[in-house]
Protein backbone atom coordinates (compact mmCIF):
# COMPACT_ATOMS: atom_id res chain seq x y z
CA UNK A 1 0.00 0.00 0.00
CA UNK A 2 1.08 3.25 -1.29
CA UNK A 3 0.02 6.42 -0.41
CA UNK A 4 0.94 10.26 -1.91
CA UNK A 5 0.93 13.09 -0.13
CA UNK A 6 2.32 15.63 -2.60
CA UNK A 7 -0.79 17.87 -2.79
CA UNK A 8 -1.05 17.87 0.76
CA UNK A 9 1.09 20.78 2.09
CA UNK A 10 0.27 23.14 -1.28
CA UNK A 11 -1.74 25.31 1.27
CA UNK A 12 0.46 25.85 3.78
CA UNK A 13 2.47 27.32 1.04
CA UNK A 14 -0.09 29.73 0.04
CA UNK A 15 -0.59 30.66 3.74
CA UNK A 16 3.01 31.37 5.02
CA UNK A 17 3.27 33.27 1.83
CA UNK A 18 0.39 35.81 3.09
CA UNK A 19 2.12 35.57 6.65
CA UNK A 20 5.12 36.77 5.09
CA UNK A 21 3.45 38.97 3.00
CA UNK A 22 1.41 40.71 5.81
CA UNK A 23 4.54 41.05 7.78
CA UNK A 24 5.86 42.79 5.06
CA UNK A 25 3.13 45.36 4.28
CA UNK A 26 2.92 46.12 7.98
CA UNK A 27 6.44 46.76 8.79
CA UNK A 28 6.41 49.18 5.66
CA UNK A 29 3.73 51.28 7.02
CA UNK A 30 5.15 51.42 10.83
CA UNK A 31 6.98 54.19 11.67
CA UNK A 32 8.97 53.73 15.62
CA UNK A 33 10.28 50.64 17.04
CA UNK A 34 6.94 49.19 18.63
CA UNK A 35 4.97 49.60 15.69
CA UNK A 36 7.55 47.75 13.68
CA UNK A 37 7.61 45.08 17.20
CA UNK A 38 4.19 44.87 17.10
CA UNK A 39 4.27 44.68 12.72
CA UNK A 40 5.14 41.37 13.50
CA UNK A 41 2.43 40.21 15.83
CA UNK A 42 -0.04 41.82 13.00
CA UNK A 43 1.45 39.84 10.03
CA UNK A 44 0.97 36.16 11.81
CA UNK A 45 -2.75 37.35 13.04
CA UNK A 46 -4.21 39.10 9.98
CA UNK A 47 -5.68 35.85 8.38
CA UNK A 48 -8.24 35.94 11.96
CA UNK A 49 -9.39 39.64 12.00
CA UNK A 50 -10.50 39.74 8.04
CA UNK A 51 -12.19 36.20 8.57
CA UNK A 52 -13.59 38.19 11.55
CA UNK A 53 -14.19 41.12 9.48
CA UNK A 54 -15.87 39.19 6.98
CA UNK A 55 -18.79 37.07 9.47
CA UNK A 56 -19.40 40.69 11.02
CA UNK A 57 -20.07 41.83 7.40
CA UNK A 58 -22.33 38.96 6.80
CA UNK A 59 -23.96 39.03 10.06
CA UNK A 60 -24.85 42.64 9.86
Amino acid sequence: MSSSNTAAGGGSVIYGLGIFGGIIYYWQVADGFWEHVGSIFQGLVWPAFMVYEGFSALGA
